[in-house]
């Protein structure tokens, strides 16, 4: 089935789209607003038109694997969109995944500060793709 994958930051939220028959990932949008009643309207929109069977979070980990300033902020999110949205809800390991998804856009031609209105739902492509290459280490929210 389509997987739904989220980048979240307190500004932005990236987000990806992918198939489990394929277990390939895209970026597809990236929501840039601050306020929870939009970022949720948008996550519905997405929710309606792609019917996903489960949703996907990158959960961020210092390096070491300790949690980062982020992380209890993540796990909220994911507790938030289970909740409103009654999707099985996982989190993915994201350390790295904003460097792997800015070389990809290094790749495609993009540098430097046009980047930014690209990188999450890039990031948000590498977290769906982390979790198609090695399932067991979803963790459900």
């Amino acid at each position: 089935g389509t997987l739904l994958a989220f980048d979240f930051g307190t500004r932005r939220i990236g987000v990806a789209v992918g198939n489990t028959v394929s277990a390939t990932a895209r970026p597809l949008t990236t929501i840039d607003d601050e306020r929870n009643e939009v970022r949720f309207r948008a996550i519905a929109e997405l929710i309606r038109e792609w019917q996903p069977a489960a949703l996907v979070v990158g959960l961020p980990c210092n390096d070491d694997g300790s949690p980062h300033e982020l992380t209890a902020l993540c796990r909220r999110f994911a507790n938030r969109l289970k909740g409103r949205f009654d999707l099985p809800t996982l989190l993915v390991d994201e350390r790295y995944t904003s460097a792997a998804a800015s070389s990809v856009l290094d790749g495609e031609g993009i540098h430097g500060r046009k980047q930014k209105s690209l990188i999450d739902q890039y990031a948000a492509q590498q977290i769906l793709q982390a979790y198609f290459d090695e399932p067991s280490a979803g963790i459900h929210a």
